[in-house]
């Protein structure tokens, strides 16, 4: 079995949830053109219009035989968490999210499993949202990689992470909204660079602030590779031997590089040569499978990317579902 861990939906309940019981949770949903809408919140914040391959299971599921996936791990997608929402308006619109996933995957078991998301405005809301999406079947959770510009490891989620680690559940960290529009705004820079700087500021913030040696046992899934973490390690080292620890607010128990293989990191890079770097990196066991489907940046032949990048039929199995099964064990 294949299971791609880096998938997104939106049911299409969702919107209809929207139209009737919007304004209790301060979203609102905009026709942008005939038959195509976005979300818009009330704090003024608009986000791109839903296409069609984010909202049906039909099509997923094709996409899916086409590239042979056998089960996506599904995630809302993240730039609709609104954690700029007031805490119990957040908490109303999570609490929408992940009842309409969880009712996806229970439609359809022997292909989707899920991951919850949950109001970080509000850590405690957070963690409650966690405990009551484990109790309806979700493995593990998703959060946007920062919470309305700020970095992750600067907000006070510790409540947050001690329920993720204390129920087991993996936590996807995610780009969402990245705060560099001006000069990402063209040639799609904001996907190329700004997606991927979104994910190492956060994970570059959890470790200097101590998050990771605080909670021990809390897993992380970093998107897009790690974003440039792998890449950036040796100036992470650097930076926290050489500078004023603090000054800058370095807490980190260890050298940054020696948290490089408590991760675990997508294959979504798209290139053979970055892909044997990670590897050589992190090692083949903290590598899962993912492809971002629907988004065109994603990848839409994870498997034939791992052959042409030279993985042999072993890893590539332990890619696609020895490493998921390990990490996600409520798969079995």
């Amino acid at each position: 079995m294949t299971i791609d861990v880096h998938a997104h939906f939106v049911p299409p309940a969702i919107m209809d949830d929207i139209r009737r019981r919007g304004a209790e949770y301060g979203v609102t949903l905009l026709e942008t053109a005939p038959g195509c809408h976005c979300c818009t919140f009330e704090h003024g914040q608009q986000i791109r219009p839903f296409f069609e391959t984010l909202l049906s299971v039909d099509k997923r599921l094709a996409v899916m035989d086409r590239q042979g996936v056998d089960r996506e791990i599904l995630t809302v997608w993240a730039d609709i968490f609104g954690y700029s929402l007031p805490a119990d308006k957040g908490a109303a619109w999570h609490r929408v999210l992940n009842d309409s996933l969880a009712r996806i995957a229970e439609a359809t078991p022997d292909r989707f499993s899920w991951m919850a998301s949950g109001p970080l405005q509000d850590a405690a809301a957070a963690a409650r949202e966690l405990e009551r999406c484990k109790e309806a079947g979700a493995i593990g959770t998703i959060v946007a990689a920062n919470m309305r510009g700020e970095n992750l490891g600067d907000c006070p989620l510790d409540e947050f992470w001690a329920a993720c680690e204390a129920l087991d559940m993996p936590v996807f960290i995610h780009p969402a909204l990245p705060v560099s529009a001006g000069r990402a705004r063209r040639f799609g820079l904001n996907q190329i660079v700004a997606y991927t700087a979104d994910t190492t500021y956060t994970i570059g913030s959890m470790i200097l602030s101590g998050v990771f040696d605080r909670y021990s046992g809390l897993e992380a899934i970093l998107s897009h590779g790690g974003g440039t973490l792998p890449y950036l390690i040796g100036r992470f080292d650097r930076m926290h031997d050489n500078s004023d620890r603090k000054a800058t607010g370095d807490v980190a128990a260890k050298l940054p590089s020696a948290y490089l293989r408590r991760f675990h990191y997508d294959t979504i890079l798209n290139e053979s040569q970055a892909l044997q770097f990670l590897k050589q990196a992190v090692g083949v066991e903290r590598m899962l499978l993912g492809t971002d489907e629907p988004f065109p940046v994603g990848d839409d032949d994870p498997i034939g990317v791992l052959r042409k990048a030279g993985f042999s039929a072993a890893e590539i199995e332990r890619i696609g579902e020895g490493n998921p099964r390990a990490l996600f064990r409520a798969l079995d």
